[in-house]
């Protein structure tokens, strides 16, 4: 079969009603675009956009280490970490959990720190929708000063393999 040239008038430019659409549809995009750097510098929903390359191994032990010096309880095994206000907490995301449980006190500021061990994993803030790739090989920072009391879940939105749906974790905010 060969390609053939269309009928000679079969291009009609838009009119009418698809023409109010049409502009109604440019209209809101340039909207949207302009909403996008206006969010970004004044909506204060970014991350601080610090991230720092480390070797899986060594994330780890920084890990063990914060949690060797600021474990004030356990969870199903899980222990339970309060680090100082205004000072470094770390998270690790493995398959198939987030570790450790974080203890945060509301109106504080912490230095998040977020890192994979294995796999790349999503970072989802539940109910706040505060979403991150969490990727092994990199500690990415976040600063964060919880404003409600609550427990928050951390949720894996990355596919990382057949225990993906168990990959929860906890903040705890007081």
């Amino acid at each position: 079969m060969s390609i053939q040239a269309p009928e000679a008038g079969w291009f009609r430019p838009p009119s009418g009603g698809e023409r109010t659409w049409m502009g109604l549809a440019l209209v809101w995009c340039l909207v949207m675009s302009a909403m996008m750097p206006f969010w970004h510098f004044k909506g204060q929903q970014n991350s601080t956009g610090e991230s720092y390359t480390v070797e899986p191994v060594k994330f780890i032990e920084r890990v063990e280490r914060f949690v060797a010096s600021n474990k004030v309880g356990e969870d199903k095994g899980i222990p339970i970490v309060e680090p100082a206000p205004g000072g470094d907490a770390y998270l690790l995301g493995r398959m198939w959990s987030w570790y450790p449980i974080l203890k945060l006190k509301q109106g504080q500021t912490y230095r998040l720190h977020i890192s994979s061990s294995d796999l790349q994993h999503g970072f989802s803030l539940q109910p706040v929708n505060m979403n991150f790739q969490v990727l092994p090989g990199y500690d990415h920072v976040l600063t964060l000063t919880p404003t409600m009391k609550g427990d928050y879940q951390v949720i894996c939105n990355e596919f990382c393999g057949i225990g993906h749906h168990l990959m929860t974790g906890r903040i705890i905010v007081e």
